[in-house]
């Protein structure tokens, strides 16, 4: 008697229904009796096609590994160089119009805005190219997401019992039967308050470089700092400052200003070289790179002296204050990488939108990087000061932006890293910021942020350099 067994079977059933047959096969054969009843086992299910379930999970994994976040980040950066360039641009030009003296400052500036027309070029081009192409990868994408729907659609008719549905429902009702035994959701706690006085939210990325150009000095002076007054005097709002180290690349007695950005790259300067003394060094001239203005004042590490001095631009008189006893200075605290420090960097000088800072450190606190405010005034004040457990030297530099304060890192030549955090508001710190700098220069000497259009300023081995700060 032949009985015929209709089933549906899985994939390893029938594997496993072949081992068995396989075995059977070298087993001695013997003559059945009449008595015994032989059985046909019939399958009538086709083989599961594993060969094409690994091409569409390879497919998949090739989708993923074209399609990166690392994309959308470029051609973000690209609109906001471009969203920054565009309007640069047109201030030059209006410089341009308003100051030209048809002689070689009209020459070099028009070099200039054209030398920043062929870069904008190149930011379309590039801008076009790269929006062609996430086009092409989009299309090819859609078309290839639609055929690996259709074969895992091909692939599930294998599932005849329903395995994958099944696991899928009993996935839910685990879930559910969690959120159940939890009890309802916990209220959702209120946000942390914004880091200290800052409208625009928290720091989230730098961009850049915005500008990189060669100063006036060429690579005389590889000290130095420049940017602009957060809270500059009347008639003065587009105007740039730069410090250039002239002796000993420790020391300066002058503050150079700028009408405009192209006015600094070309080297013109309108009201020339504000002296602060006739010789330098010497008492209250600048000492270290570190300097800032504010409020049309020059804030810096007085000469051969523990203390911060303000000189006033219109008055051309020097103020003073007293840092607390400990406080390093001549090169005791500087900021340092593995190869190298930075020489009488001991006291940083910073602005921001709440008004000037200076960090430093003292015996007392080990080298760890230590915040005050600078209260401007005749003379001017310490106030609030905060401790920190980031120590100086292993900083490269620091800078202020909206009531936290940020350091850096020597990552590699061309990369430095914005590491750590402190916020006065809240009294958090943080050591993984995680936002890298791209360097033009292997060295930083400076670094200052601008309230004024959300710019850092970097002096870099003569180099002035500026990146784009962006706030969430």
């Amino acid at each position: 008697m032949h009985v015929v067994l209709w089933t549906t079977m899985k994939p390893s059933h029938v594997l496993m229904l072949i081992m068995i047959t396989e075995l059977v096969s070298i087993i001695p054969q013997v003559t059945p009796s009449a008595s015994d009843c032989v059985c046909d086992l019939t399958n009538t299910e086709q083989p599961f096609p594993h060969n094409k379930l690994q091409t569409v999970e390879n497919r998949a994994s090739k989708c993923t590994k074209i399609i990166t976040p690392q994309q959308s980040v470029e051609l973000e950066s690209l609109l906001l160089g471009l969203d920054r360039r565009l309007p640069q641009l047109e201030a030059d030009l209006a410089v341009l119009e308003k100051e030209d003296d048809g002689d070689l400052y009209g020459t070099v500036s028009l070099q200039v805005i054209e030398h920043e027309r062929a870069e904008i070029q190149q930011l379309i081009n590039k801008l076009n190219s790269t929006t062609l192409s996430y086009q092409r990868l989009n299309r090819d994408t859609t078309q290839e997401v639609k055929e690996l729907k259709d074969e895992m659609g091909a692939l599930e008719r294998f599932d005849t019992m329903q395995v994958v549905r099944e696991k899928e429902v009993n996935k839910r009702l685990r879930r559910d039967l969690d959120q159940c035994q939890k009890g309802p959701p916990p209220t959702v706690p209120p946000p942390e308050p914004a880091s200290g006085n800052c409208p625009h939210g928290h720091l989230q990325n730098v961009t850049g470089p915005n500008t990189y150009s060669a100063t006036e000095y060429g690579a005389s002076y590889p000290y130095g700092s420049w940017g602009r007054d957060p809270k500059p005097a009347a008639g003065k709002e587009s105007w740039f400052w730069m410090v250039p180290l002239t002796s000993s690349n420790v020391f300066s007695n002058f503050v150079r200003l700028y009408s405009s950005l192209s006015s600094l790259v070309v080297g013109v300067s309108i009201p020339g070289n504000i002296i602060i003394h006739s010789s330098n060094p010497t008492t209250n001239t600048i000492q270290g790179p570190n300097v800032v203005m504010y409020e049309d004042a020059l804030y810096y590490n007085c000469y051969n002296r523990d203390a911060v001095c303000c000189f006033n631009i219109t008055t051309k008189t020097v103020t003073s204050v007293a840092m607390p006893k400990g406080t390093g200075f001549n090169s005791k605290f500087n900021f340092c990488h593995l190869e190298a420090c930075y020489g009488y960097t001991d006291l940083d000088l910073a602005t921001d939108e709440s008004g000037v800072w200076v960090i430093y450190s003292t015996s007392d606190n080990l080298g760890n990087l230590i915040l005050s405010e600078v209260i401007p005034g005749l003379p001017p004040k310490l106030g609030r000061t905060w401790n920190t457990s980031a120590h100086k030297r292993a900083v490269t530099n620091t800078f202020m932006a909206c009531g936290v304060l940020y350091a850096t890192r020597y990552l590699t030549k061309e990369r430095e890293e914005i590491f750590y955090s402190f916020d006065t508001v809240t009294g958090r710190e943080r050591y993984d910021v995680g936002i890298e700098l791209k360097k033009m220069s292997t060295n930083i000497q400076s670094l200052n942020y601008s309230p004024v259009d959300h710019m850092l300023y970097a002096y870099s081995d003569s180099m002035i350099v500026s990146y784009k700060v962006h706030f969430v």
